[in-house]
């Protein structure tokens, strides 16, 4: 009677707590919870310009107040705000005072102590709602006037002189108003005459020569902007051709509209220098300096700045200094300084120098400073203080984890970076990984190591060096590796082995050359993959029943690693059965093509491979939300080898040392697309293509192959669980020679830190190896196969710590491809929702 009471009271509580949620969400839901009797909710701005509505991003820029931020049509965020009251408790003596029968209900049942700390909690989670959430934003008539001057201001930019601007506040409902702002623009005036009085003799004639290159042009309509982009270009031109004092002050713009206001004269005045002297300040006409002298501090701090310099080297004109020992070798490190002696100045040269110093990641800062050489009038003398970072640094990173299969996991990573490795500025990185385990199967470990040496310039033969401008920044990375794993599925040893060839071609374009990409895999205990593979078994003992029709001889054998070699005998005898495969066509291939995948994961392999990649991305920074990517990647595999080897297997594969060589051809094409829609709401846009196609008998490595699904695929199925084609689903792992990808993701706020998104993925996975082993469903025919699309869908939250984004999506089936029948939402529920647990986005 006792225990049916307590779960009488556990239903109770849970109903009590559904029901408070319940009414706290709905209670949230009222915009103007918090808007008092005599204040209107901002609930639409309206711009209205010559009689039409006017919406961009530009002009939502000038509104001081904007109403409350949405996302897919609701103001989350001040929902989000309301769950919390900003006229609550401060203290907990305020809340007892405001709740005295809680307060004294917890005192009675439990103690003082324990009243004070509940009330501590619900006004640290009052805190928390104001504080993630958003308040309303109440029509302010002051802030209203400032944003039509805004407005006034920003036309007048644009060249209308006579633009007027007005407001109209109205209630749209109970506490809830909107304004709407009315433009009426006039006639814009244009530019007329320009012309130019410059004073230095030297900057006219550099002006004159480039005076086609200007943003001012006679019969444009006036806009600031113009003038902004002009006063910039004069200013680069100038200081670009040795003009190193010139500045952006020393031009006026004198624009005359008084004769009449829809034409405007232009005067570009650019004075001479002003220069002190004696006390006093008088000007001069600008000349053209020269570089004189380079000094490069390589072990520069503030706090020894006034430390003796006890080391030098001079290098082709460039004087090196150290307070102790230098530690570059001049000869290396001059290749990243593109300032040289008794070059003309310029500006374009000092920011390349410091990009390319910034980008041998050897240095904590890099900053360069010019200073005019005493008893001259036209040399400079520039000095580089470079402050390196640590030579070593180390590093540790460990894991706790539990899953389904793993009972216990640790796993740990030790990493060891040394810089100026041999005193180029190369950086030399050596990292050790461990996992332990213990499991269903009993305990298991891997072990691996890495190391990576990048050299910041090409290390090539026959001068092939030259082929890349030092500008591009390239670059060269020797890599090596090494894996073991032990009762982790077929107890796989990984060796890898790169050469690469990195230089960023301009801002926005770089270029990757995988000159060597080699990796052995061997797996150890391919006794064990039935067992890892139950599906496969279990495909087996299906065509195995119905081999039992043909004769009844035929048995399967336990599915034992110790019957590993008689299952695979078995499959080899059916499959050279000519009178199976005309007993039943469809399960002598059945048979084939699960011992074709048996071959494919449990084969060691060696892919030597070669890759060019080609990436364009006009992302300016890290906050950037309206950008483009594109990326190709071609890769061959075994072209090389396979010419200088001779030797084939029993399937006429080339090997080495009797080792399969991978032989394919890969192309993989993605493009990427953002949109920001404004209050950091955003479409995201992701489409991916790849093929990858054998030659000379060669199979595709199971590491090389496509697949489906997954936290950063399509969400709505788990990894390898999709495909290929309309194949139904139930194997441990579906792979594929050719994959299409196409993802919309629109992401928004919900309050604070917590952000969310909804999601549309689309794709599959197909067959292009025209085997006869794979089923016709697996195949890709041509354009019609493309209806055997897949789609999910679904919503995710993602938590922001500023140094990674935790993510947890939802992705609902929308379209099956495998159904026979319907194939539109026949599992589009929560019963058959996959999670997906990630960390950052998925693109």
């Amino acid at each position: 009677m006792v225990f049916l009471a307590s779960k009488q009271r556990v239903k109770l509580m849970k109903k009590l707590f559904f029901y408070f949620l319940i009414f706290s969400l709905l209670n949230s839901c009222s915009t103007i919870k918090h808007v008092a009797d005599n204040e209107l909710l901002l609930t639409k701005n309206t711009i209205v310009v010559d009689s039409i509505t006017k919406s961009s991003s530009t002009l939502n820029e000038l509104l001081i107040q904007r109403n409350n931020a949405r996302a897919i049509g609701l103001p989350l965020s001040l929902y989000f705000y309301n769950l919390g009251n900003p006229r609550g408790s401060k203290d907990v003596e305020d809340w007892k005072k405001n709740h005295p029968k809680w307060y004294k209900l917890f005192k009675d049942v439990f103690s003082e102590k324990q009243s004070m700390s509940v009330a501590n909690s619900f006004i640290g989670l009052n805190n928390w709602y104001l504080k993630n959430g958003q308040a309303p934003v109440i029509i302010n008539d002051a802030k209203t006037k400032r944003t039509v001057s805004n407005l006034q201001s920003y036309f007048l930019t644009e060249g209308y002189f006579r633009a007027k601007v007005e407001s109209k506040k109205e209630i749209t409902g109970k506490k809830r108003g909107a304004i709407t702002y009315y433009v009426t623009k006039g006639k814009p005036s244009f530019l007329d005459s320009i012309y130019t009085t410059i004073q230095s003799p030297i900057l006219d004639s550099i002006y004159q020569e480039n005076k086609a290159k200007s943003f001012l042009k006679k019969g444009q309509q006036y806009k600031d902007g113009n003038f902004i982009k002009e006063a910039n270009r004069i200013v680069s031109l100038f200081r670009n051709k040795g003009v190193y004092h010139f500045a952006e002050n020393n031009i006026l713009f004198d624009n005359d509209t008084l004769k009449d206001y829809k034409k405007t004269d232009v005067e570009i005045l650019i004075s001479d220098r002003v220069v002190e002297k004696n006390g006093e300040y008088t000007t001069e006409p600008f000349k053209i300096q020269k570089i004189k002298r380079i000094n490069v501090f390589t072990d520069y701090s503030y706090n020894s700045r006034n430390e003796p310099f006890n080391d030098s080297i001079n290098y082709n004109g460039i004087q090196f200094r150290a307070h102790n020992k230098i530690k570059y070798n001049p000869r290396f490190l001059s290749q990243s300084i593109f300032i040289k002696p008794n070059q003309i100045y310029t500006d374009s040269l000092k920011t390349l120098t410091q990009n390319h110093l910034r980008g041998l990641r050897n240095f904590k800062t890099s900053s360069i400073r010019y200073r005019p050489i005493p008893g001259t009038e036209d040399e400079l003398e520039a000095n580089i203080f470079l402050t390196p970072f640590e030579k070593y640094t180390i590093g540790f990173d460990s894991e706790l984890s539990r899953s389904n299969i793993r009972n216990f996991d640790i796993s740990g990573k030790f990493s060891l970076v040394n810089r100026n490795t041999f005193k180029g500025a190369e950086i030399f990185n050596f990292s050790l990984l461990g996992s332990y385990f213990n499991s269903t199967n009993g305990p298991g470990w891997e072990i691996g190591a890495n190391i990576s040496l990048q050299v910041p310039r090409f290390m090539a033969p026959f001068g092939f060096h030259k082929l890349v401008p030092k500008r591009m920044q390239p670059k060269t990375i020797f890599s090596s590796g090494i894996s073991i794993q032990k009762n982790i599925a077929l107890d796989k040893q990984n060796i890898s082995l790169g050469v690469d060839y990195r230089w960023q071609y301009n801002k926005k374009k770089s270029i990757q050359l995988e000159l060597l990409n080699a990796q052995y895999i061997r797996n150890l205990n391919t006794d064990n993959y039935f067992n890892i593979y139950r599906s496969e078994y279990d495909e087996l003992s299906r065509i195995v029943e119905i081999a039992k029709a043909y004769d009844p001889s035929i048995t399967l054998p336990d599915n034992m690693p110790t019957n590993n070699t008689a299952i695979v005998s078995l499959m080899n005898r059916l499959s050279r059965d000519p009178n199976f495969r005309d007993f039943n066509a469809d399960a002598f291939r059945d048979n084939a093509n699960v011992l074709n995948r048996y071959n494919i994961i449990t084969s060691d392999f060696l892919i030597p491979e070669i890759a060019y990649t080609f990436t364009y991305n006009n992302r300016t920074s890290i906050k950037d939300s309206d950008f483009s990517y594109f990326r190709i990647r071609a890769a061959n595999s075994g072209n090389v080898m396979g010419i200088l080897s001779n030797q084939t297997d029993s399937n006429g594969q080339k090997t080495v040392f009797k080792i399969p060589v991978a032989q394919y051809f890969k192309v993989d094409i993605e493009y990427k697309k953002f949109w920001d829609l404004g209050r950091n709401n955003v479409l995201a846009h992701r489409t991916f293509l790849g093929a990858i196609a054998t030659y000379n008998n060669s199979t595709i490595p199971f590491s090389r192959s496509y697949f489906a699904g997954g936290s950063n695929d399509i969400r709505a199925w788990r990894t390898y669980d999709l495909g290929p084609g309309r194949r139904l689903p139930g194997l441990e792992y579906n792979i594929g020679s050719l994959k299409f990808l196409s993802s919309f993701e629109y992401r928004f706020d919900v309050a604070g830190s917590l952000k969310s998104a909804v999601f549309v993925d689309a794709g599959n996975i197909w067959d292009i190896t025209n085997s006869p082993l794979v089923d016709e469903e697996s195949k890709f025919t041509g354009f019609n196969s493309f209806f055997d699309m897949a789609i999910g869908a679904g919503f995710g939250l993602r938590y922001d710590f500023k140094f990674l984004v935790a993510r947890l999506d939802l992705g609902f089936k929308a379209r099956e491809p495998y159904l026979t029948n319907k194939k539109w939402f026949q599992n589009f529920n929560f019963s058959n929702t996959t999670y997906n647990i990630g960390i950052n986005y998925p693109f």
